[in-house]
């Protein structure tokens, strides 16, 4: 190979939060790392509200692994805050409001066993009086999580990415990578590398090296409005989650779609979620504006980190779903100590779980690569 290009560590290819957030854990480790990304609007990061909920879900179920990713995701973003010198983290009490008598003690009911590891800081089985909230059936307080502005973090990576020279914004071409003994060129950019890491989120799907991976695409649509009157002093959720996005104004999601998808104009999600927001609230507020965004999402609802089963020079770190911001801190850290031999993946994570469906598309010999949108 041309002795001219530039060699890289790693070549991380996506710049969303799973991608940034390896590279600034590989780049801490002393790697020399590229990332290519192309800016997407519609991408999962760059969309979601950015809520860190320790527990969710009809069974009030504590979030998975949520005492090593949790806390740890916390610390990560004050040290990411500080290393910036911007505010991207809101550590505030999630008020979980009941929509039911049933639901209120389902929850009471399954506090006597103490599920949730203290991130469950009170239960109000009484009706909650706050200005502009519905919650005649109490609610449960959360603590423990937040919302990060998860925009605002990648555009400052990014900004630090383009001056630092380790970020090219630019679109990958993954059929123009070539492999030798002991790397990988692409000739696009004059470039080798030892390793290749796949972050792109859904768009890993139109990687031909993971086609067979169970990884589908998920439209989230996310509702910005303006409810002069509403509390910012926590997040709420019931079916929706309602995130403080400035004074009067909050984030209301999400939707989930899988494909065909709705298109743009379409005033159904709109519908859905302000039907939930006047669920919470009965005061007038102002539609200004909806964004939909693609996550990727897995069959067990668990994240994909590690090798290929093939190639040595390929990794992937992404099937995050709706909980990258709750998982990728530790994830990235976890992903970065295994590539570099220093730890074993958490078997739930891990991408050989998958293996036989790699070797199931070599012997149907399925297409290369699968379209999403």
């Amino acid at each position: 190979m041309s002795t001219d290009f530039d060699l890289y560590d790693y070549l991380l290819i996506g710049h969303g939060l799973a991608g940034a957030l390896l590279a600034r854990e590989l780049r801490g480790r002393g790697y020399r790392v590229l990332v290519y990304d192309e800016p997407r609007p519609d991408t999962a990061s760059r969309v979601a509200a950015g809520l860190m909920n320790p527990v969710a879900g009809k069974r009030f179920a504590l979030t998975w692994r949520a005492l090593d990713t949790l806390p740890y995701a916390v610390a990560y973003y004050r040290n990411l805050e500080q290393e910036l010198e911007a505010d991207f983290l809101v550590e505030t009490p999630i008020l979980k409001v009941f929509g039911s008598a049933q639901e209120q003690q389902q929850m009471v009911a399954r506090a006597a066993t103490e599920p949730w590891a203290g991130f469950v800081a009170a239960i109000d089985t009484a009706p909650i009086e706050q200005a502009g909230l519905l919650a005649p059936y109490g609610g449960a307080w959360l603590r423990g999580g937040g919302y990060v502005r998860v925009a605002e973090l990648l555009a400052a990576l990014a900004q630090q990415g383009r001056a630092e020279g380790w970020l090219r914004e630019e679109t990958f071409q993954w059929e123009a990578l070539v492999s030798g003994a002991a790397d990988v060129s692409y000739a696009p950019g004059q470039v080798r590398a030892r390793q290749v890491v796949c972050c792109q989120g859904a768009a890993a799907l139109q990687c031909p090296y993971f086609a067979w991976l169970p990884l589908t695409p998920n439209q989230g649509e996310v509702l910005n409005v303006e409810v002069p009157g509403l509390t910012a002093t926590q997040a709420l959720n019931r079916g929706a989650y309602v995130v403080p996005d400035g004074p009067g104004r909050f984030r209301v999601g999400a939707t989930y779609r899988w494909p065909p998808f709705e298109p743009a104009g379409s005033a159904e999600g709109e519908a859905e979620l302000t039907a939930r927001l006047t669920g919470l609230t009965p005061l007038p507020y102002q539609v200004l504006g909806l964004r939909r965004g693609v996550r990727p999402a897995v069959r067990d609802r668990r994240p994909l980190l590690g090798h290929h089963p093939a190639l040595p020079w390929l990794s992937i770190c992404g099937g995050f779903g709706s909980k990258g911001v709750s998982l990728a801190p530790r994830l990235a850290a976890l992903l970065a100590d295994h590539l570099g031999g220093q730890s074993e993946l958490w078997p739930e994570v891990d991408v050989a779980r998958y293996n036989k469906l790699y070797l199931a598309d070599l012997l149907e010999n399925k297409p290369p690569a699968r379209a999403f949108g």
